[in-house]
């Protein structure tokens, strides 16, 4: 049986990129030894690091004006590693609350500094709604603006982002990075934890303006400021060395595949089929989203019951479809369509979905 996984993360990576790093495990290029044992210094590692920094600027365009670099960890150690560098004292930074990451994003710079709610999403206490650009509260002093562009769990997303003003705008892209053409032009830093899009879980892709890199503080410890890794090529450090590989398997696949216009087209057939299943369902699914906030990554939905539900998901991962269980602090079902999901993956549960409503409604 064929699994389509709708896991919100680490998700799905493509079988072509798995299968190339199946085929190259023990021997890449023909040097007799694995990537994994391979020196971050030498000619072999350094082709492949220089190929996928080259892919992430190829595929989304980066202009001169920025640069892009890779780093340890993921989103959540740049909550922190973002205001270490940028919210200096006497500042305050604006943050979009617009889920749960952006929350944990805003209570981490609290730690280093002040911070305000520039927006909120939230509707009698649950996140259904991206907030309008006339709703922002913008403070022309602030260190940055801070989106989230895609929230995992909330199943919201930006159809279009804030105009960057007179305030650097950041955002956390990591759930939706790499889903279609995106000008990073007006950000000034855009961080991703790789494991949605991108590649594996461990690593998070930054796209930053050269001069909001040179311009961050320098009273932090030297690892800890952006502009080491940056200046440094991302080799600062032996870099998490796989994590990259397959990060280079995964963007030169997108490239081949049509680049980032195909996977937007590809991920707007997914959504409508999806939605489709829960809108022309009677009733029996339900979105909590307002509609023009729905998120194309994750599609989040309730049944009639929590026990509808559990046997749902029961149902589903009998028949191939596996991840559909929401987020266990909103409970209810999600389905996670990242780039590696397929039209025929998504027409799978769109299926299921009907005769399930069928045998249960």
């Amino acid at each position: 049986m064929d699994i389509v996984n709708f896991n919100a993360g680490p998700a799905g990576l493509p079988r072509a990129a798995l299968e190339r790093a199946r085929d190259e495990l023990l021997d890449i290029a023909g040097t007799g030894i694995s990537i994994m044992e391979h020196s971050h210094r030498g000619k072999t590692y350094e082709a492949i690091h220089a190929e996928a920094l080259g892919l992430v600027k190829d595929l989304l365009g980066v202009p001169d004006t920025h640069d892009v670099a890779f780093l340890q960890g993921g989103a959540s150690h740049l909550f922190a590693i973002l205001p270490m560098n940028y919210l200096a004292a006497g500042r305050s930074a604006d943050y979009v609350l617009t889920g749960d990451w952006s929350k944990k994003a805003m209570a981490e710079a609290k730690i280093v500094g002040r911070a305000r709610v520039a927006a909120s999403g939230q509707v009698d206490g649950k996140f259904v709604r991206i907030p309008k650009e006339a709703e922002l509260d913008r403070d022309p002093g602030a260190a940055y603006l801070h989106i989230t562009s895609n929230n995992t769990i909330a199943g919201t997303q930006w159809s279009e982002f804030p105009a960057r003003g007179a305030v650097p705008l950041v955002a956390d892209m990591s759930s939706d990075l790499m889903w279609r053409p995106t000008d990073v032009a007006p950000f000034d830093l855009i961080y991703a934890g790789a494991q949605k899009n991108i590649g594996p879980s461990g690593i998070a892709v930054i796209i930053a303006r050269k001069d909001f890199v040179a311009a961050g503080l320098e009273t932090i410890p030297t690892y800890l400021r952006l502009k080491t890794h940056f200046d440094a090529g991302s080799l600062y450090n032996t870099p998490p060395t796989f994590a990259i590989y397959m990060i280079r398997n995964v963007l030169a696949l997108v490239k081949e595949s049509g680049g980032l216009a195909a996977m937007e087209e590809k991920n707007r057939a997914k959504g409508a089929i999806v939605y489709g299943a829960i809108d022309g369902s009677g009733g029996f699914y339900r979105c909590p989203v307002e509609v023009e906030s729905r998120s194309l990554m994750n599609i989040v939905f309730r049944l009639p019951t929590e026990a509808l539900e559990d046997a749902f998901v029961k149902q589903a991962e009998k028949d191939g479809l596996i991840g559909l269980k929401g987020h266990r602090s909103v409970g209810g079902c999600r389905a996670s369509t990242y780039n590696a999901v397929s039209i025929d993956g998504a027409r799978r549960l769109a299926n299921f979905m009907g005769d399930f409503a069928k045998r249960n409604g």
